[in-house]
C-alpha cells in the first residue's frame, strides 16, 4: 500500500509516499481502507516534533473508510472517526489501509459523504469532551468560545445550540456562523463585549480555543463560580500565561484543560457513536470540504501549515 511517511521531524517538506507492506493484523484488529482522510493543524505539528512521535511515522488522525479484514460483522461497514496514538505511536490515517482494534470503531452516519465524514473527527470530539465531559455544560447556561469561527469552534456552536445554550462568540475574523452573539476583537475589547453581551453577569463556560494573550481576558469575562477550558496556545507550548490568582480565587473560578491524545480508542468510538445522533438528527453539520488527490499531500500539508485556507482539507484514496 502507499503512505505518507516522514523519518525526521521538520516542514510538510520532510513528506514523502512510500510503498510500505499492509499491516499485519494483530488479535482482535480490523483492517480499514481510507476512502478520506482530513489534515489537522495538530497533523502538521506531528510532522514538527510536537508530540515526539516514534520515527519512521505515518500521520493522520481523521478518517472515513470501510473495513475489509477482521471485526466479524464489522466487514463491510463503513466507518469514522479518528485513532488512538495515530502519528504518534502507531501509524495513521493518511496511508491506504490502517489497522486498528475492532474496539474504536464507530459506523459513519449515513448522510455525510467520506469527505465530511473525514473532518469530523478531531475538531468535534475536541469540542464534545471540551463542552459537555469536562465543562458539563448545562441548557439555558451562556457560553464564550474564542476562535470561534474555527473548526473547533464551528463544532462546539452546533453542540452547544443542540444541548439548549447561548453562545458569544470571539474572533479576529468577520464573523462566526450561527452565533447568539458575535465579539470582533478587531474593533472591541474580549471583556467590555461580553459583559455588555450578558448585562454584566459574565458567561458560565469559557472554550478557550486561543490561550496566549486571551487567556487571562478569558477568566474576566467568566461570572463568580464558572469554568474555563483550555485546550491550545496560540503562541507555543513553551509561552507562559499569567493570571491573577486573588481575583481566580476570589471568584470561585475552575480551570480545566482538555487534550484529546489523552482518549482511548474505546472512549473517542463512543465520543463518536453519540455524534453520530447529533448528524442524523440534524443538530450537527459539516461543509463540504476541500478534495486532493493522495498524491498531492505534501502540497496540502503546506498549504495548512501556512494556513493558506480555512477551508477544511480532505485527502482522498482510489
Amino acid at each position: 500500500m502507499k503512505a505518507l511517511r516522514f523519518n525526521q521531524f521538520g516542514t510538510p517538506s520532510v513528506l514523502h509516499i512510500e510503498d510500505v507492506p499492509l499491516p499485519a493484523l494483530q488479535e482482535g484488529e480490523v483492517l480499514v481502507q481510507i476512502k478520506a482522510s482530513s489534515i489537522n493543524p495538530s497533523d502538521v505539528g506531528t510532522v514538527a516534533g510536537r508530540f515526539h512521535s516514534q520515527l519512521p511515522m505515518t500521520p493522520g488522525r481523521d478518517f472515513a473508510g470501510i473495513v475489509v479484514e477482521g471485526g466479524g460483522a464489522w466487514k463491510g461497514k463503513h466507518v469514522w472517526g479518528t485513532g488512538a496514538g495515530f502519528g504518534v505511536i502507531r501509524p495513521g490515517a493518511h496511508s491506504e489501509f490502517v489497522a486498528m482494534p475492532s474496539s474504536w470503531l464507530s459506523e459513519k452516519p449515513e448522510g455525510l459523504s467520506m469527505e465530511q465524514a473525514a473532518v469530523v473527527g478531531v475538531p468535534y470530539l475536541a469540542a464534545w469532551q471540551s463542552l459537555l465531559e469536562a465543562g458539563h455544560l448545562q441548557k439555558g447556561e451562556r457560553l464564550l468560545i474564542t476562535g470561534a469561527s474555527g473548526a473547533v469552534g464551528s463544532a462546539a456552536t452546533q453542540i452547544a445550540h443542540w444541548k439548549g445554550a447561548t453562545v458569544i462568540a470571539a474572533d479576529l475574523a468577520a464573523g462566526a456562523p450561527d452565533v447568539d452573539v458575535f465579539v470582533n476583537l478587531k474593533e472591541e475589547d474580549l471583556v467590555s463585549g461580553v459583559r455588555k453581551a450578558t448585562n454584566g453577569r459574565g458567561v458560565d463556560l469559557v472554550l478557550d480555543t486561543v490561550g496566549a494573550n486571551l487567556f487571562a481576558s478569558c477568566l474576566r469575562t467568566l461570572r463568580v463560580g464558572g469554568r474555563q477550558i483550555a485546550i491550545a496556545n496560540a503562541t507555543g507550548p513553551d509561552a507562559d500565561v499569567r493570571l491573577n490568582l486573588t481575583d481566580f480565587y476570589h471568584n470561585q473560578l475552575h480551570l480545566i484543560g482538555v487534550d484529546t491524545q489523552k482518549l482511548s480508542g474505546p472512549q473517542i468510538a463512543g465520543l463518536m457513536n453519540q455524534l453520530r445522533e447529533g448528524f442524523q438528527a440534524g443538530y450537527l453539520h459539516v461543509s463540504q470540504p476541500e478534495t486532493n488527490r493522495f498524491d498531492q499531500a505534501v502540497v496540502v500539508y503546506t498549504k495548512v501549515a501556512e494556513k493558506k485556507t480555512r477551508t477544511k482539507q480532505v485527502l482522498v484514496f482510489g
